[in-house]
């Protein structure tokens, strides 16, 4: 026996897709992700960047970066491997070059920033600082990404050091910062409480998961770090497990609920899982402007399920009614 809950559809023109994170006011909670957007001016060609909620930048170091050595990206089973290695144009060339054009969109501009060590990441945010009345709502510290030989991955396992980056960064800026906490930590609500304590406006989750690739005619790694970041499809079911163990551990945390998001119904199983708002990331190299389809797609879906708003949604994950199992006959 069926133990589903019957649900009354609405017009797709009932559904308000409005939502915060935080005090932060979105038109709707679909945003695009770090690394997978570039500075948001590339996919102009493509799409209204203007009509998505906000952009997560690529990572911002206080020096332009090279990245690593080619090759450095791979398609893997429903998913992207990469070893970009943090290439950006540096803190003070993005202020100058690339937040005018963000500014001007009128949406949600998310700066995603790091260092290779503790000091270098508040020098990246003073840095940033300067944004503050120029457009820049919120500073994503990255402290979880497995692309760079050292920094970041070894601040995002800890808690007391994360706890202590965290508190630095916060002092050295007088815009919100939202921490996006490493899949790689054994215990993800205690770096949450951790940066949460130290003064995060919030956290972002999931970040890549350390994979690797062969080929195995030439019996060489098919990127040249040999290990990068996993990404797309295959990460989503740890991506929601995690959100939701944050979510419950902390439900009035904000999070950013991210990691193979392709449709609209992924990104409302990422906010009946406990994210206030959703990025996009892998998917926007196949199709750039699957940002915008994945707004109508959730918007048709929640008026299929008689969800008239966000804050319905977010964080409504319902127990499963167990029934009794079949007997053998």
């Amino acid at each position: 026996m069926s133990h589903a809950r019957s649900t009354s559809s609405v017009a797709p023109e009932q559904v308000d897709l409005r939502c915060r994170f935080g005090a932060t006011p979105l038109p709707h909670p679909v945003m695009t992700a770090s690394g997978c957007f570039a500075y948001g001016q590339q996919f102009a060609a493509f799409m209204d960047v203007g009509k998505l909620a906000g952009v997560s930048t690529k990572g911002i170091s206080p020096l332009p970066r090279y990245g690593n050595p080619l090759p450095r990206i791979c398609e893997t089973a429903s998913g992207m491997l990469n070893s970009i290695g943090l290439e950006n144009v540096g803190a003070e060339s993005f202020l100058r070059d690339k937040l005018p054009f963000l500014a001007d969109l009128g949406i949600s501009v998310w700066v995603n920033f790091f260092g290779e060590d503790m000091d270098s990441y508040v020098r990246c945010a003073e840095m940033l600082e300067a944004g503050r009345d120029r457009g820049i709502d919120v500073l994503e510290m990255n402290i979880s990404c497995p692309n760079i030989k050292k920094g970041g991955i070894e601040f995002g396992t800890v808690p007391r050091v994360a706890h202590t980056l965290t508190k630095r960064c916060v002092e050295a800026t007088g815009i919100p910062i939202v921490v996006k906490l490493s899949p790689n930590a054994a215990d993800l609500p205690a770096m949450a409480q951790a940066v949460r304590d130290a003064g995060a406006y919030g956290v972002s989750l999931i970040n890549t998961i350390t994979g690797m690739a062969i080929d195995v005619r030439s019996r060489r790694p098919r990127i040249a770090t040999t290990y990068g970041g996993l990404s797309g499809p295959a990460i989503k079911p740890i991506a929601l497990r995690m959100v939701h163990q944050v979510h419950r551990a902390l439900p009035d945390l904000p999070i950013c609920g991210m990691g193979g998001i392709l449709s609209g119904e992924d990104a409302l199983e990422f906010l009946m899982a406990g994210a206030s708002c959703v990025q996009v990331g892998t998917a926007n190299f196949a199709r750039p402007d699957i940002g915008l389809t994945i707004v109508d797609e959730l918007r048709k879906i929640m008026a299929e399920l008689g969800i008239t708003t966000i804050a319905e949604a977010v964080g409504s994950l319902r127990p499963v009614e167990p029934e009794e199992p079949s007997s053998w006959s």
